[in-house]
């Protein structure tokens, strides 16, 4: 909904065959990434400021008295395959990384539909036999397509994290929250690293460095828990009107 201009939109679930069709050209156009974020060795520190004069680091954000620390140890894994695109695939990739990553503007050019192109010619048939497919060990198994191009790089990065014991909400309430909306096992390694390692108090604020002028940060200012809330919060007022073109990307 847009309060201001009192306007609603529906969420469609329907895409067009040329829509799937950009999403697939997307994918085959950019590399096959698998990420993982290593917590076996994230120790936490005292954060100070000052110069001279040394002291913990405290700050008050909204209503929070926050303590903070240097998470170090994190590292970021990545493995990226691209035996799928051409030549012309990876040079386009590499220039839009880099200018990403030196903070330039990136223009709606760079992301216009892309042209449908053909797919890169089949490979040759492998001298593979079944008894050697079937008598591989495991994770070992020999080539049956595209000989892999496998690259596998690894970032050690510190991340700053703001701890407050006055917020009304637990760790714990927040992870037994995202249980209940996505229920994954990595979950559940979450909430053992949490219950082990975080320092005392809920983390009102998180920044974790993504490129060398590009940092995510994530704040809690407030939270109120409500327990009487009007029904009319959850219909549309009939001073409102449809608008399917109000937001576009939906």
């Amino acid at each position: 909904m847009d309060n201001n201009a009192k306007v609603f939109q529906r969420v469609r679930h329907d895409e067009s065959e040329a829509e799937v069709d950009e999403e697939v050209d997307v994918l085959m156009s950019s590399d096959i990434v698998s990420a993982q974020m290593s917590t076996k060795t994230i120790t936490f520190r005292q954060a100070f400021s000052g110069w001279v004069f040394k002291h913990a680091r405290e700050e008050r954000i909204g209503d929070y008295d926050v303590n903070f620390y240097l998470v170090d140890g994190m590292k970021l894994v990545s493995r990226k395959r691209r035996e799928h695109l051409t030549a012309d695939d990876i040079k386009k990739n590499k220039s839009f990384m880099q200018s990403l990553a030196s903070g330039a503007a990136v223009g709606d050019e760079d992301f216009k539909s892309l042209q449908h192109r053909k797919s890169l010619a089949p490979p040759g048939r492998m001298p593979t036999t079944w008894e050697e497919y079937v008598g591989a060990a495991p994770g070992a198994a020999p080539p049956l397509g595209r000989a892999q191009i496998l690259k596998q790089n690894e970032k050690n990065f510190t991340a700053i994290i703001g701890m407050s014991e006055d917020f009304p909400m637990h760790v714990d309430v927040l992870l037994d929250i995202l249980e209940i909306v996505a229920p994954f096992k990595h979950l559940e390694k979450l909430r053992r690293f949490c219950e082990a390692r975080l320092p005392p108090g809920f983390p009102v604020r998180v920044e974790i460095p993504l490129l060398p002028t590009i940092s995510a940060k994530v704040t809690f200012q407030k939270l109120q828990f409500v327990s009487n809330l009007s029904d009319k919060l959850f219909f549309i007022p009939t001073s409102y009107r449809e608008d399917p073109t109000r937001f576009p990307d939906l």
